[in-house]
């Protein structure tokens, strides 16, 4: 850490945030982990949609575009210059490992020019740290239901830093099975904002999809109702596809709710909170808030724009990484398999 920087209170870190782990550019100012200066996203959604999917190669390049003229507008919006910051940080990990290369490379570029700490961001930490940013007086310990393309967890957040793992998918995550079954019915991409919206026209007891695993433990198992979903639909052809979309989602949601539910009775805990892409499901976040109410816990549902991947939500994380571990070394690189550091 720079002498200045050490010399400011932890609440004035000024810290800009870099993400590039799948198909968003995004780039980000925050104070003090907490206020949130700016945050700027590019997405890609619309170079993916015709191939259903996100390519990495396509990803990559459009990375290596957008990032430098996307950090450019974030320290604009956020009024600041290079000689304001504290640290860059950067997520490092989990995701698609060409699209990681670009922002740590940019990322350490801009640290050693600027001459301020590089920090390495877990992209998983970075979404819990982004309930920070909405909800600043978060109670903890809490259970967190992580839920996208590519994870499906939960997480018992027992300290600021300190995590344990109680459950994660055996298969495919949420997210991969909603994009599948939208790809199958002729939805396109992104594929659970596609099953969300035809879901409120159809009826959601008209197919009893299966609950994989519902009342054991806590790992998920999503493989089986996607493929439940494309054995019922070749054997009826005629049924609506608002139907089987709703369908679908409500087996999801009540798995997810069901354990996520579970999981807060019995770590005692005060809060229950969502992450990741799909915790911006409608029906995903209308059954948490109700079973919260009931329960008797706090609960966090971040707004959609913090649902998916962003760059605040980096900062967040980095500042916290920055006071607790310091700088990290220059010569650290992309690690795509990257896991949340649990206890």
């Amino acid at each position: 850490m720079t002498r200045e920087a050490a010399d400011r209170a932890d609440d004035e870190l000024v810290i800009l945030g870099i993400e590039t782990s799948c198909d968003e550019t995004a780039a980000a100012v925050v104070v003090g982990g907490r206020r949130v200066l700016s945050s700027v996203v590019s997405s890609q959604v619309d170079l993916h949609a015709r191939f259903g999917g996100v390519v990495p190669e396509i990803a990559s390049r459009a990375h290596v575009e957008l990032l430098t003229p996307v950090v450019a507008e974030a320290m604009l919006s956020a009024g600041v210059e290079a000689t304001d910051l504290d640290a860059v940080a950067c997520t490092v990990g989990p995701g698609l490992v060409g699209a990681l290369l670009v922002g740590v490379s940019t990322a350490k570029a801009l640290a050693m020019v600027w001459d301020v700490p590089f920090v390495a961001v877990n992209h998983l930490e970075a979404h819990l740290h982004a309930a920070f940013l909405e909800e600043p007086d978060l109670q903890l310990p809490a259970v967190v239901l992580m839920v996208s393309g590519g994870h499906t967890m939960l997480i018992h957040w027992e300290a600021e830093g300190r995590y344990r793992l109680l459950g994660q998918t055996l298969d495919d995550a949420a997210g991969e099975a909603f994009d599948k079954v939208a790809r199958f019915l002729g939805l396109g991409y992104p594929g659970g904002p596609a099953i969300d919206l035809l879901a409120m026209e159809g009826d959601p007891t008209a197919i009893a999809f299966p609950r994989a695993m519902m009342s054991s433990g806590y790992d998920f198992s999503f493989s089986g109702v996607k493929t439940s979903v494309v054995n019922h639909v070749r054997k009826n052809p005629e049924v609506a596809t608002a139907d089987v979309a709703a369908s679908f989602q409500e087996a999801v949601v009540d798995v997810l709710v069901t354990k996520a539910r579970r999981a807060a009775a019995e770590v005692g805990a005060k809060a229950l909170c969502i992450g990741g892409g799909v915790a911006a499901n409608s029906q995903l976040r209308e059954r948490l808030l109700s079973a919260c109410v009931d329960d008797g816990l706090q609960a966090f549902l971040p707004s959609r724009a913090m649902c998916t991947d962003n760059a605040a939500m980096v900062a967040a994380a980095g500042w916290y990484r920055l006071r607790a571990d310091g700088p990290s070394p220059l010569d650290l690189g992309a690690e795509p398999n990257l896991r949340l550091p649990v206890a």
